[in-house]
């Protein structure tokens, strides 16, 4: 683990969940439950496997996932929030709520 360069809890949860690609893992393993690596590429809209591969190894770090391999013969993992992860539930909540109060929502866009 990287030594902090503040004291600041806010700037230390930056650190970690600053980014687009790490809350919406979050997100979608609390949503969803444990799943495989191509089950969370699928959902986390349009991230790279690069950015994944990075961003899980990121939050297995600093404690908010957990990986356990389901298949030896390639080596294959699944992934599940941990306890410290699943306590991030009211920041999500929370972050849903306010996007709901204050910003437009967008219309989906038909199909042809």
């Amino acid at each position: 683990m990287k030594s902090e360069r503040s004291s600041c809890g806010i700037a230390r949860t930056l650190e970690i969940l600053g980014d687009k690609w790490s809350l919406l893992i979050v997100r979608d393993l609390m949503r969803f439950g444990t799943r495989t690596f191509g089950e969370l590429a699928e959902l986390s809209e349009g991230i790279s496997t690069h950015t994944l591969t990075e961003r899980l190894k990121r939050l297995g770090e600093f404690g908010l996932i957990r990986r356990k391999p389901y298949q030896s013969h390639p080596v294959r993992y699944e992934y599940s929030l941990t306890k410290r992860g699943k306590a991030l539930r009211p920041v999500i909540l929370s972050m849903l709520e306010w996007a709901g109060g204050n910003l437009p929502r967008r219309r989906k866009k038909r199909s042809a």
